[in-house]
């Protein structure tokens, strides 16, 4: 990376730094209950913000190359994998949009155990804004070290794409036939070990994470929330990531559509976490995507194993990105009409 793309990675990070100061400090400077008219907006603009990115990266990886983004080296673009990275601006466009709808729609699982989280632990609603806040912030830094040590690995090894394609394809089948039994916070793992390692107050102190009790600093149940929320958060990385790397590998593309896509799950969280039950199906359409990345992670190999023990020729096998974000757009839209068309039956009360 030269000092022209340090500066594209600058601006943007300076970006997204404006977007949360401006989020914390003027919008929500006091605690309040997100209203449903507040909750669409903050949606509709990270999505009108990606959108408007998605021109920037059009024009930015174009003949120009802007701060030298889509500029890779020779040996790279000599390379199989050189079709994981933009050679124009119309691919790159493609590749950011394809990678940003992937992961808002897997963001969109994070809101049911968010709103689990949040009914066990008794949160006010006054104060789920500033726990969720802290969370996509912690969330932002934890994907781009994931993002960073995934290209690395990568770079070093390039079949672990198949590891990657095959987990998403066992994640799809696991998230379509494991049943959709609601988990307990209890019995978590990171509630197990906030408990051990750090003394906590059993009650909440305003929007506090911290608070002295008899001169002792203890942690409030807020803070025990934020910790939850950041574990769910790594365990959903640990399926977005596999899946925006098997659709580009450019970092840039990578971690924007990332970010774009966690800056709107605050407010999706207060739009969608009364309306889950109601979209049933939209867990198998996110099955159907994870299942589908995988597979498109994998063909590659189906094609020269065929080549190898069937032709005996070379087999170039890859599905098309146009392809890519037709098929997930139709998924992702498919399962959201199914489940208001087809509405969940409720069982009688005796």
């Amino acid at each position: 990376m030269d000092s022209q793309q340090l500066i594209a990675w600058g601006g943007f990070l300076v970006f997204v730094l404006i977007m949360l100061a401006l989020d914390l400090f003027i919008l929500h400077r006091k605690a309040h209950e997100i209203q449903m008219k507040e909750a669409l907006i903050g949606t509709l603009v990270p999505i009108v913000l990606a959108l408007g990115f998605t021109g920037f990266v059009f024009w930015a990886y174009g003949p120009a190359h802007f701060l030298h983004l889509g500029i890779v080296s020779p040996e790279l673009a000599a390379s199989p994998v050189s079709r994981f990275y933009p050679a124009t601006g119309p691919d790159a466009a493609i590749l950011f949009l394809t990678g940003y709808v992937v992961e808002l729609s897997l963001s969109a699982d994070n809101v049911f155990l968010f709103a689990v989280l949040m009914a066990y632990f008794k949160v006010p609603s006054e104060k789920q804004h500033r726990v969720l806040f802290w969370g996509v912030l912690g969330a932002l830094v934890m994907r781009g070290a994931l993002i960073v040590a995934g290209a690395a690995l990568l770079a070093r090894f390039q079949w672990i794409i198949y590891l990657f394609g095959a987990f998403l394809v066992f994640t799809g089948a696991k998230m379509l036939f494991g049943g959709s039994e609601e988990p307990d916070p209890a019995k978590g793992l990171p509630l197990r070990i906030a408990k051990r390692i750090l003394p906590f107050h059993s009650d909440y102190d305003g929007d506090r994470f911290f608070t002295r009790i008899n001169g002792r600093r203890l942690a409030t149940q807020l803070f025990l929330v934020l910790v939850c929320i950041e574990f769910t958060d790594l365990v959903f990385a640990l399926d977005s990531i596999p899946a925006i790397f098997g659709i580009s590998r450019d970092p840039f593309i990578v971690y924007t559509s990332n970010v774009f896509a966690i800056l709107g799950l605050r407010s999706m969280y207060f739009i969608l976490a009364g309306v889950m039950d109601k979209l049933h199906y939209l867990r198998v359409g996110l099955a159907a995507i994870l299942g589908f990345v995988g597979v498109k992670m994998l063909v590659p190999l189906m094609g020269d194993l065929y080549g190898r023990l069937v032709t005996g020729q070379e087999h170039h096998w890859v599905i098309n990105k146009y392809i890519s974000l037709g098929v997930i757009l139709g998924v992702l839209i498919t399962s959201v009409l199914a489940s208001l068309a087809f509405p969940k039956r409720v069982s009688p009360v005796d």
